[in-house]
């Protein structure tokens, strides 16, 4: 396909085959820590860039998930974008809630909204969303100076190092390299990628653990690409992939500072003709004797624009729009 938009289209409610395979996917499983997550060097990317692209393809087409190491992104950046993220979450509730999220648009504030079809309570935690477009109203600066600029950088340079990674993904369904960066244009009002701050709470000692309730609930994501910042020693992520979500053995990641852990999303999984595997995770609650205090991630969410047509080189799938996609992927996790 040479064209990544067009205004036709126009189709029905889709019944999502992602959201039936989440329902199932609420069990404690079975721990598998054998399973490899593989690293992939991104260095002297453009010099390297057909051997990078195998490497990612294998670990993508295999297991869907993946670790990004040397780059780019230099470690004092990702720092302050963690001090950034922190600043915002420690202010009151009061606060907060004058930035609350808007929906259907994935920008500002929620807590404890995001209910998940695998187990049906909401996630222990508070988010942020940044989707360009869409942050009339939401930035605090009033009482965190510098917040905007710093959280607009970081996100320009997470898109920066996901269209490195989507443009191997593009030579390798019969794209041409830059498919799907055009697809992804952050100067467009139809713009939807987002970046996501994080902040999962603190579990007092004493409390007990409902085993029924999760830090986040097993899931797939609704996009094309997730970049996965995390701190060293706040773990929790477990994986699961897709073609052996039956099995329901996770495997522990290890969080370190220095990497990006990515995994493909339901949107280029249809996009790919299933070729791409999205990759069930989830963030389970402290185990006995296991820290309890608070956890901090930052993601990035490549999702295309809006007004972007998604469908696969050889058109297994009706054609959707984007915003179509990710309309009925909100609605289903989201408290009303």
């Amino acid at each position: 396909m040479s064209d990544v938009t067009t205004s036709a289209v126009s189709q029905p409610t889709y019944s999502l085959a992602e959201l039936d395979k989440e329902s199932r996917m609420g069990g404690p499983g079975i721990e598998n820590t054998a399973r490899e997550i593989r690293r992939i060097d991104l260095s002297d990317f453009e010099a390297r860039k057909a051997e990078i692209t195998e490497e990612l393809w294998a670990a993508a087409t295999e297991i869907g998930f993946f670790q990004l190491v040397n780059h780019g992104m230099d470690q004092a950046l990702v720092e302050d974008a963690f001090a950034n993220a922190e600043r915002f979450f420690a202010l009151s509730e009061d606060h907060k809630a004058r930035h609350a999220l808007k929906k259907g648009l994935n920008s500002g504030w929620e807590s404890m909204t995001q209910v998940r079809p695998s187990i049906g309570t909401a996630d222990q935690k508070e988010s942020y969303q940044l989707t360009r477009p869409h942050m009339e109203g939401l930035w605090p600066d009033d009482v965190l100076p510098g917040f905007r600029p710093r959280a607009l950088d970081f996100e320009a340079r997470c898109r920066e190092v996901a269209m490195r990674v989507l443009s191997c993904f593009a030579d390798k369904l019969g794209f041409d390299s830059d498919f799907f960066t055009r697809a992804h244009d952050p100067a467009s009002a139809q713009y939807q990628s987002t970046l996501r701050m994080l902040h999962y709470f603190a579990i007092p000692e004493d409390a007990e653990l409902d085993p029924d309730v999760w830090r986040a609930g097993a899931h797939t994501d609704f996009d094309c690409l997730t970049l996965l910042f995390q701190r060293d020693g706040q773990g929790g992520l477990q994986v699961c992939p897709g073609r052996e979500a039956e099995a329901q053995e996770w495997t522990p990641v290890v969080p370190s500072a220095d990497v990006i852990t990515c995994n493909i999303g339901d949107m280029l999984m249809r996009w790919s003709d299933d070729r791409l595997p999205s990759n069930f995770h989830r963030v389970t609650s402290p185990g006995p004797g296991e820290d309890r205090g608070a956890r901090y991630s930052i993601a990035f969410f490549a999702q295309a624009d809006r007004d972007v047509v998604i469908e696969g080189p050889e058109s297994r799938y009706p054609p959707i729009t984007a915003e179509q996609y990710i309309q009925q992927r909100i609605a289903a996790n989201f408290a009303r």
